[in-house]
């Protein structure tokens, strides 16, 4: 996360810009992942404060021990994902509320982080040769080959999301997160399509966790804290600005996907703004809190701005 303070200098906004852009597209492959399970499949999972933790710290021990950095990613992406499974098992097999078993989980995770690394926090430089991304990249003489390299890579991800969910598995997680009831009559094992979702979800969520590692240098117990948060004001503040552009094209779910990572840089974005402007960073969660509930209440508003101006007509 940003840190600091930023004095009011336009320069110093500009040389924070491509920082933001870079984090805004790490952070966005989460913000993909909580759009799989707040808006296609409608579960309240909250284990990815957890399962970002975790992705981080699988990366930098496995980078530590030896293994190449966009190797250990893979390994991050399946630790993720079992994390998901966990969280699906509790609310499928053992019937917890969704909400309650995230909780759960993400509490879980916190022992289990701090066991994978030994300490609550690891450290792998950012010197590390190899790196899939670092903070250094931003500021390299080759930094547009990063951004390339790092935008091509989004872009990879969402034309596999989309490929995957337009499958018969993606249709059936669709049709339970629109109407469980509906999808059972069809025979649709809705707890099984649960289960791969949030798997899907947090192995993209952990996957996040290692690039981020890797971009920042370090692992810590504490990474994802606040990481759904962010991840729903990603998706939500894509959703408001470009709802409009992606409606009644071809492949409009493809640009709505899309459009999680640019939501995720314009939050940073603001991030950086509000910092910019002399806000102490101590009060930057209110800020997170504040944009999410902003941008959930304009849809709502507008409807009923609009229901209202109806009925007066």
């Amino acid at each position: 996360m940003i840190t600091g303070y930023l004095a009011l200098d336009p320069m110093a906004l500009l040389r924070a810009l491509p920082g933001n852009v870079a984090q805004g597209l790490i952070w966005g492959i989460m913000a993909l992942g909580v759009y799989i399970t707040f808006r296609i499949l409608d579960f309240a999972d909250l284990t990815v404060d957890g399962s970002l933790a975790t992705g981080g710290a699988v990366a930098v021990m496995l980078i530590q021990s030896g293994m190449h950095p966009a190797v250990s990613l893979v390994f991050a992406f399946l630790a993720g994902m079992a994390a998901g499974f966990v969280t699906g098992f509790l609310h499928t097999a053992l019937g917890i509320p969704g909400i309650l078993a995230s909780i759960l989980t993400q509490i879980s995770l916190y022992s289990v982080n701090l066991g994978i690394m030994g300490k609550a926090n690891q450290s792998i430089g950012l010197t590390q040769r190899n790196l899939v991304a670092s903070s250094r990249y931003v500021t390299a003489d080759d930094s547009v080959f990063f951004f390339v390299k790092l935008v091509a890579g989004c872009l990879i991800l969402v034309a596999v999301v989309y490929w995957l969910l337009g499958t018969e598995l993606g249709s059936s997680i669709r049709a339970t997160g629109c109407n469980p009831q509906m999808a059972r009559a069809q025979g649709i094992n809705t707890n099984f399509t649960k289960v791969i979702a949030l798997m899907i979800s947090n192995g993209l969520v952990g996957l996040c966790g290692g690039i981020y590692a890797q971009y920042q240098g370090s692992a810590d117990v504490n990474a994802g804290r606040g990481a759904i948060v962010i991840g729903l004001a990603a998706v939500i503040i894509s959703e408001v600005i470009f709802a409009k552009l992606c409606a009644g094209k071809k492949i409009a779910f493809a640009y709505t996907l899309a459009a999680v990572f640019v939501g995720a840089i314009l939050y940073f974005v603001a991030y950086t703004l509000v910092l910019w402007l002399g806000v102490k960073s101590d009060y930057m969660k209110l800020f997170s809190a504040f944009v999410v509930a902003v941008f959930l209440a304009i849809p709502y508003l507008k409807g009923k701005y609009a229901g209202k101006k109806r009925r007066t007509k």
